[in-house]
């Protein structure tokens, strides 16, 4: 009775239970308390770095390893799993995973059987957006060839340019394209490359048809060794960035971007249930790897839109109940400028993942749309560092912390705008910059974060690197971009510089616009900017123009000339002609003070043109046409 007794003393009272239990939750309401005033973001950083550190350490497992697992195979383990799912919707038609594997497997069957392409080539296509484009580029996947899609913008020489610079042996081409390569189908048919057109019949010799031979062929899968990938550095796509210089390059993407792409939704919060509505173009990183990739990672179904639409979108999203949407910034600034209807909360969306959102649309797309999850995101077909604004902070393109710095190294450095590189120190060295100012982003090559450059050229690749940073030997990729970051880590894009500007959501590389402008009998030498122009995204194209002696500007014959052989997002709107073309110190052409001075021809002394379609010619920018473009009056 006694040890009973002595044991009953031992345990706690209910008062005792209580001040226990008061002081517990007082204590974690003062964490708590204190968490959301001084670390506000802890939890949503938490389980962001959460989902970023389990995809890393599933890479550096593969890096280790012979046996990638690939997107490919997790689309046909998807094919498998859930069969009967739609995979992609196009125009009211249903694609099941079953069905798009099946068909791939019949491309890959009708190019085996014919011995045309081994593993390893490269091949390439030239198509719009349908269900055919997928089924392509998962045939010759299943083969172990790489793909690089081709802009359909293109025209004659940047066409021919991008075909050649990644040494495709095959062109497949959409029936709606075939008339593109008119002008350079001698020289493909010359070097011997075997051209198919996605039709049953074919009205150009040398040209031969493929889906009469898909219609016939079987859809038994082609060996599983010929899609294995032994390493994640392996090349699987080929994706044509405007970069900063010249022509059109051939970013490489290899596995490894493949993976962490197709993670970008799941990252987000997406899941399997999501209908995810893609209009952007396939041949554009954002919509193949992202959009198809990251719909194959989820096992979710897909609205594949052959072009966007600004007056169809939210009907479409209501009536295939889109939960999900991909954007860029000008996407959600056309659809702020249709008229406004009611209903316009009435819908399904919850999501959206993009780029290139301007913070003004931004809060004019919330306000009007509804209570969407924007994410924002940033990075380059080319990069080897992405940021994600999962956190949904009005105008950010992500947030920084130390957690993130360890897996991602990256800097923000001073930038000289007027000579167009980095500042140096005495010792030779960039200089970091502190919060709040609009510097230079560029970030650490290494093994964590390797960049993989550009096919066909080393220096291309090498331009895009930065030697000696920090100390000697570091090696930097440079972004051509300008950042700022402010106290709470979130960072916000700013600017491009260099040699590219963005346009009509399409990277713009001024040096290639400048090589065409110079064709031209009466242009001397032509130097190509981007300017803003009020209520648009991004900077619409500016030439200064030094004329040859003896000749006159001829507006019409440059009008002509810009639309047989450019893309429409990368026509100059204005020409400044120049008696003198202004250099840096390193005889760089100088192109700060022009985009600082713009194309007002109140302040400007300089002849200015401006392009009119209605007129189909280039002709003198007066104030009154001015002023009707600033005040949106008229439409760019």
């Amino acid at each position: 009775m006694q040890k009973i007794s002595t044991c009953c003393k031992l345990l706690p009272t209910t008062e005792m239970l209580l001040e226990w239990m008061t002081a517990l939750i007082a204590g974690l309401v003062a964490f708590h308390f204190i968490q959301k005033h001084t670390f506000p973001y802890f939890w949503k950083d938490f389980f962001y770095l959460t989902k970023v550190a389990r995809c890393g350490v599933i890479l550096e497992l593969y890096k280790k390893t012979s046996k990638v697992f690939t997107v490919m195979d997790k689309f046909m383990q998807q094919a498998e799993k859930i069969p009967n799912k739609p995979f992609i919707i196009y125009e009211g038609d249903v694609y099941t995973y079953k069905y798009v594997n099946s068909r791939s497997n019949k491309v890959a069957q009708v190019f085996k059987t014919l011995g045309i392409v081994k593993k390893g080539d490269t091949v390439a296509l030239l198509m719009n957006n349908e269900p055919d484009f997928i089924s392509v580029w998962f045939g010759f996947c299943k083969l172990g060839c790489a793909v690089a899609f081709l802009n359909t913008n293109l025209k004659s020489k940047s066409l021919l340019h991008c075909f050649i610079s990644c040494g495709a042996k095959v062109l497949v081409v959409g029936a709606d394209l075939i008339d593109k390569l008119d002008d350079i189908l001698p020289n493909l048919q010359e070097d011997h490359i075997s051209i198919w057109v996605l039709a049953r019949e074919s009205q150009r010799p040398g040209v031969e048809t493929l889906l009469d031979k898909v219609d016939i062929a079987p859809d038994g899968p082609v060996p599983a060794h010929l899609r294995a990938a032994s390493s994640v550095k392996s090349p699987t796509l080929y994706i044509f960035t405007s970069g900063t210089t010249g022509l059109p390059k051939a970013a490489v993407i290899t596995h490894l971007q493949s993976l962490k792409a197709c993670a970008g939704f799941w990252a987000y919060g997406a899941t399997k249930d999501d209908i995810i509505y893609i209009p952007l173009p396939l041949y554009h990183s954002a919509a193949s790897l992202l959009g198809i990739g990251g719909t194959i990672e989820l096992g979710a179904t897909c609205i594949l839109k052959k072009k966007f639409s600004a007056s169809q979108f939210w009907s479409d999203c209501k009536k295939y109940n889109v939960t999900l949407f991909q954007y860029i910034g000008e996407l959600c600034r056309y659809l702020c400028n249709q008229p406004k209807k009611e209903g316009e909360k009435d819908h399904k969306v919850r999501m959206a993942v993009g780029n290139g959102m301007r913070q003004d649309i931004w809060e004019e797309f919330l306000d009007r749309f509804g209570n969407i999850k924007m994410c924002e995101l940033y990075g380059s077909t080319e990069g080897n560092v992405c940021f994600m604004n999962h956190t949904g902070k009005i105008g950010a393109i992500g947030r920084s912390n130390f957690f993130y710095k360890l897996f991602f190294q990256y800097e923000l450095v001073k930038y000289d705008l007027e000579n167009d590189e980095p500042v140096r120190n005495e010792q030779g060295f960039c200089e970091h910059v502190k919060n709040g100012k609009k510097i230079h982003f560029c970030t650490r090559i290494n093994s964590k974060s390797p960049f993989f450059g550009y096919v066909g050229n080393k220096n291309l690749t090498e331009k895009k690197l930065l030697r000696d940073v920090f100390r000697k030997g570091d090696v930097y990729f440079n972004t051509g971009d300008l950042l700022a970051e402010d106290h709470e880590n979130f960072i916000y894009f700013k600017d491009r510089i260099g040699d590219t500007f963005r346009w009509k959501g399409e990277n713009v590389a001024t040096i290639e616009v400048a090589d065409f402008l110079g064709w031209m009998d009466f242009i001397q030498e032509a130097n190509v900017y981007g300017v803003e122009v009020p209520g648009h995204e991004g900077k619409t194209g500016m030439a200064a123009i030094i004329l040859r002696p003896g000749f006159s500007f001829d507006g019409g014959r440059l009008y002509e000339h810009v639309v047989k052989h450019l893309p429409n997002y990368a026509r100059p709107r204005f020409i400044r002609i120049q008696e003198l073309m202004e250099v840096t110190g390193t005889l760089k052409q100088q192109k700060f003070r022009l985009v600082q001075s713009g194309y007002n021809p109140s302040s400007v002394t300089d002849p200015l043109y401006f392009l009119d379609e209605s007129k189909k010619c280039y002709v003198a920018l007066t104030q009154t046409i001015f002023d009707c473009i600033v005040s949106g009056q008229m439409k760019l």
